[in-house]
């Protein structure tokens, strides 16, 4: 569970004892959108991250900038 959900919960007055339920549920739609992924072109799909920035570059300092 993360912290901030936990806090949320807390404000709301929700009981500890739901936490990791309402935890769950909120999640459930994510969860199912992945299997059903799975299920259709057998494999599970992860968004691609490629840098497209400068390699090699020096530091500068913020005082120099």
């Amino acid at each position: 569970m993360d912290l901030y959900s936990g806090i949320i919960y807390q404000t709301l007055g929700m009981p500890e004892d739901l936490y990791t339920v309402l935890f769950a549920v909120s999640r459930v739609s994510g969860w199912t959108a992945r299997v059903m992924e799975y299920l259709e072109n057998n494999r599970i799909f992860r968004p691609r991250s490629l840098y497209i920035g400068e390699f090699n570059r020096e530091y500068i300092p913020l005082d120099n900038r």
